[in-house]
């Protein structure tokens, strides 16, 4: 390898085009990219997130390549690749001769603290910069609820539309409201029309047979010939663009809503792109805002500032709120569950319908939009008590878009309140009631919506009361949940015995529902 003077670390989600890094060319820099098992294996991934991560990567080498930048890219078959970061970094530093090396801020705690160690063992200036995407800093949250016991999300939100100027008249919030949320939770009508899901199609056989041939476990399935995640910042931005012209106006209104007619309904599905950095936040925000904007008859405030609320609002809180309370937070379990997750999350074979489709469509596609990661597969996993553990683990793999900053503060904060409501106010469960109210499951399922008792009753009623009552004493006194106590309190205690007998039936036997 020709001498250079300084090898700069590109990691596999920090594929940002404008990072002024790319400002000069220089031939004394070489990049380093590198798919490493150290990677594929930390957890067992879906493998279309394990392309899709890879992909991205050549692409972005590609880019770089062509701009005239020096680049070294390892990938996963390469005798020469250690598979580990370490390994690599030492390996390239004695190959060029360096003196120098460079690294952007990681977003996982494992790799911050990985790099450290590197940079400590190494004898070599290091330079380490920001990753230029986020709005906030990794301390921006922590700073700004200092001395607060509740970090109160909406709170955070406003603040930031102010500081970015997003939705904004002046100083007051546009149309005089800050939050649609109440608006954005209809139930998709049962001849609405559905859209077509955008998707992109490659073959990336040649990807698959080298994970195969090289013993790389994964999960899920994908069509080789047909592969439809975008993972090129054109193919996001065109993504994007589809999003605003065609999905947006029915966004907001039926983003919670769930069908087994479609898969993606009218989801953007630029998680992963964004994730990996390939498109900035801001660069989503303003055309949704400019929509509406444009035309608010075709594009309400209401669908505008939902969406922009995931991104503006929940997406840099929830980074926040990992590098505020990491490495402690992913050992919080605030009801003490230990239970293993059943075996059918691994393969969608239950009775119960919305499981069984939510996880199929998860093991299909590697993606599942939030109110079916947080009311149907994470509302189960709470009422049965399952091992925050076990839940991190399966979100951590099961989603293309999955990365422990934004995973483990969804999964152990908002789905399960492991937390014990730093990130939620409550936990966020429901009976079959909620399923039926946002969705089309329960008309198809094996179980009866209404029934609380019996051979054919829906699960999640009984295990509703079962978590309530087994967890009186942590939560009556919060004030979002009293009325259930008081409901009840209000039940015979020959109706309360049967609810809890059935519910043990069912924690009882969890693999066979």
């Amino acid at each position: 390898m020709n001498p250079a003077r300084e090898i700069r670390l590109i990691l596999g989600d920090q594929l940002n085009h404008q990072h002024s890094w790319y400002d000069t060319v220089d031939d004394n820099v070489v990049y380093l990219l590198a798919e490493m098992r150290q990677e594929t294996d930390y957890a067992k991934h879906h493998i279309q997130k394990v392309l899709s991560f890879f992909l991205a990567m050549r692409g972005f080498a590609d880019h770089l390549k062509a701009a005239g930048h020096r680049v070294h890219y390892l990938t996963l078959d390469n005798p020469k690749n250690t598979q580990t970061i370490s390994g690599n970094v030492q390996a390239v530093l004695a190959a060029t001769g360096a003196t120098s090396w460079a690294y952007q801020w990681p977003d996982e705690y494992r790799l911050d603290a990985q790099l450290k160690e590197l940079q400590d063992t190494l004898a070599l200036p290091c330079e380490v910069a920001d990753t230029e995407h986020f709005l906030t800093t990794r301390s921006h949250l922590g700073d700004f609820f200092r001395g607060k016991k509740m970090y109160l999300m909406e709170n955070f939100y406003r603040d930031m539309r102010k500081r970015y100027g997003v939705l904004m008249d002046g100083k007051s919030p546009a149309t005089g409201q800050w939050n649609y949320d109440a608006d954005n939770r209809k139930k998709l009508p049962a001849k609405a029309e559905l859209p077509t899901a955008k998707a992109f199609t490659r073959d990336v056989t040649d990807v698959v047979e080298m994970l195969e041939q090289h013993g790389v476990e994964t999960i899920g399935t994908v069509d080789a010939k047909r592969f439809l995640w975008p993972v090129t910042r054109e193919e996001g931005l065109t993504l994007l663009q589809h999003f605003i012209d065609h999905l947006l106006p029915d966004f907001g209104k039926f983003q919670d809503a769930m069908t087994t007619r479609d898969w993606s309904l009218f989801h953007s599905r630029i998680s992963f792109v964004m994730n990996a950095k390939l498109i900035h936040p801001l660069e989503v925000i303003r055309p949704v805002e400019l929509a509406w904007r444009a035309d608010p008859d075709r594009v309400t405030i209401a669908q505008a500032e939902g969406y922009i609320r995931q991104v503006l609002g929940w997406r840099e809180y929830m980074r926040g709120i990992y590098w505020e309370k990491m490495p402690e937070y992913a050992t919080l379990n605030f009801f003490n569950h230990e239970r293993p997750l059943p075996g059918w999350f691994w393969d969608g074979n239950t009775h119960m319908r919305c499981l069984s489709h939510a996880i199929g469509q998860s093991l299909e596609y590697g993606y599942a939009h939030h109110i079916q990661r947080l009311m149907v597969t994470g509302n189960f996993a709470l009422l049965a008590g399952i091992a925050p553990d076990d839940v991190d683990a399966w979100y951590l793999g099961i989603y293309v878009d999955a990365i422990e900053w934004v995973e483990i503060t969804n999964t152990r904060g908002m789905s399960q309140f492991a937390d014990g409501g730093i990130v939620g106010s409550k936990p966020y469960v429901s009976s079959a009631n909620y399923m039926h109210k946002m969705g089309d499951y329960c008309s198809q399922c094996s179980y009866d919506k209404s029934a609380k008792t019996g051979e054919n009753a829906c699960p999640f009623n009984s295990l509703y009361w079962h978590f309530y009552a087994r967890n009186r004493e942590k939560l009556e006194r919060n004030p979002r949940i009293g009325m259930m106590y008081r409901t009840w309190d209000k039940m015979d205690g020959e109706k309360q015995h049967a609810l809890i007998e059935h519910a043990e039936h069912v924690l009882a036997n969890l693999e066979q529902l």
